[in-house]
């Protein structure tokens, strides 16, 4: 699965033909384009819209991994703010009476 949508392909030689106006112009008019030498993908040119919606698209992915990972790993059991603070030897009167800086 490709995660651009219907690039076109064109070869160093022909990318270099088309100028860097003309690839510009291509990604500005939504169409992608993959450069190829050798007939291998060596880079893509894209609008910065859809640069961006791949970019948000990421971070949803990683959001989504990260709760998957959670959900995944979660006993159930919650630690309260005072386990934590005897834990760490104070109370809620403790951190009370400490000078503020």
């Amino acid at each position: 699965m490709s995660v651009l949508q219907r690039p076109v392909e064109l070869s160093v030689t022909d990318a270099s033909r088309r100028g860097i106006a003309g690839l510009v112009a291509t990604a500005e008019h939504g169409e992608e384009v993959i450069v190829t030498r050798r007939r291998q993908p060596v880079a893509a040119i894209v609008g910065i819209s859809r640069l961006n919606e791949l970019a948000e698209l990421q971070a949803d992915l990683r959001d989504l991994a990260l709760v998957l990972a959670r959900a995944f790993s979660d006993t159930g059991r919650r630690t309260s703010f005072d386990e934590v603070l005897a834990a760490f030897g104070h109370t809620r009167e403790s951190l009370a009476a400490l000078p503020d800086d």
